[in-house]
């Protein structure tokens, strides 16, 4: 969030995640500070509010004044900087962007469903929230989640044989907003759950927006429910041009309370990088060494340093193969095994973990690790590792065992 005096304050979503920040990595993260800063710097855990100052727990219900919510039980939090007024457009997005908002005004009446696609990183979250958001300016009762909350409730109603209460949350809905449909394919019974769910608010002129990683058509998604998406108006992101770039930077540097010069921002926006999730980053880093070490923002202190992020950044790839036996030793069963259909607990931790590691240590696409272990589809992959990644938040012990296994493949890469 910025500075408290010498203070680094850390802004979290919750009361419950700065206590466990504050807990269990306060001395980790003042390290890693102080690596940075090259000495020691305070750091401090508060909770913003939804509009993004420090002090209270965010939420999602409706500004002042309006009647519209979020559905109980079936919310995600927006992020309260997800909005049309912070989405930079250009000729990469500008389509998309005319569609969303053109679907905030007139719910229901113009392109429903309407189904956003593109590649990581590209804005396509950012725009189903601004949606989110306008609706529930409007009064309007809306669910706003994400396939992977729409499963784990589906799958839970089944399993409590609550399907009927299931079934009246969502279609009783003014508006359905899913985030990421791609991890539902390979699922047939959440599949089956989303296309009555589907069926039902469309018949009933309810607004249904949906985000993809690829065309409705090319996905894994059952044949009748891309018939249904294609049917109403289907819109892309590509990646932004220079022009749209330099305007990102521009306006994140001003949410950032920076002045950047042209040729600062020529340099940034020069730069090959795969999305504006990773251009962001790139300009957080900068900022944030800048501030810790008190260095101006020239032109030659940037490029200094983007040679120091880029250069860290090539590190050779590991290779697969040793990937998958290191993990393979770590947790004593054979690469054979890995590669199988053994599903017990164990293997299956196994699994997920060989196929994180084969993206961030080998960095390979979700396709050629679905390959490697096994023949699995691109989606599965996905899906374990978005778990993994959520249950190295929540267990101390698989966080410790996945930096030992990091470790080591880093020791035989260099080796």
């Amino acid at each position: 969030m910025g500075f408290q005096g010498d203070k680094l304050v850390v802004g979290t979503k919750s009361a419950f995640a700065a206590e466990m920040l504050e807990k269990r990595l306060s001395s980790t993260i003042s390290r890693a500070v102080e690596r940075v800063a090259k000495k020691p710097t305070p750091v401090s855990f508060q909770v913003i509010d939804g509009n993004g100052a420090l002090g209270a727990v965010p939420g999602t219900l409706p500004r002042a004044g309006t009647t519209g919510s979020i559905s109980d039980d079936s919310w995600i939090r927006l992020n309260p900087k997800f909005t049309f007024k912070n989405f930079i457009t250009g000729p990469s997005n500008e389509l998309a962007h005319a569609a969303a908002t053109a679907v905030a005004e007139r719910p229901g009446r113009l392109y429903n469903p309407l189904y956003i696609w593109s590649e990581t990183g590209l804005g396509k979250t950012h725009l189903v929230q601004a949606i989110a958001h306008e609706l529930i300016e409007s009064g309007l009762n809306v669910i706003y989640v994400s396939s992977e909350r729409f499963t784990n409730e589906y799958i839970r109603a089944i399993r409590e044989g609550s399907t009927e209460q299931f079934r009246q949350r969502y279609r009783s809905t003014e508006a359905l907003l899913i985030d990421d449909i791609q991890f539902i394919a390979g699922k047939e019974q959440t599949q089956e759950g989303f296309f009555h769910t589907f069926n039902e608010l469309h018949m009933l002129g309810r607004q249904v927006v949906v985000t993809g990683d690829e065309p409705a058509r090319k996905s894994l998604l059952e044949e009748r429910i891309q018939s249904r998406l294609e049917g109403g108006l289907v819109v892309d992101i590509q990646p932004p041009d220079y022009e749209t770039r330099v305007a990102i930077l521009r306006n994140k540097a001003d949410a950032l309370g920076v002045t950047l010069s042209h040729d600062v921002l020529d340099l940034l926006a020069r730069k090959q990088l795969a999305n504006v999730r990773e251009l962001e980053g790139c300009l957080n880093k900068i900022v944030a060494y800048a501030h810790l070490t008190r260095a101006p923002l020239t032109v030659e202190t940037v490029g200094t340093m983007l040679v120091d992020m880029f250069a860290a950044g090539r590190q050779q790839p590991a290779k697969p193969e040793m990937v998958m036996d290191v993990v393979a030793e770590h947790f004593g069963v054979d690469v054979e095994v890995l590669c199988g259909r053994r599903r017990d607990k164990h293997t299956a931790l196994a699994r997920r973990v060989a196929m994180y590691l084969l993206r961030e240590e080998s960095g390979l696409s979700s396709t050629r690790i679905g390959n490697l272990l096994g023949g699995k589809d691109h989606s599965t992959v996905l899906y374990a590792q978005k778990r993994l990644e959520s249950q190295v938040e929540q267990e101390p012990l698989l966080r410790q065992d996945l930096v030992h296994i990091r470790q080591t493949v880093s020791a035989r890469k260099s080796g």
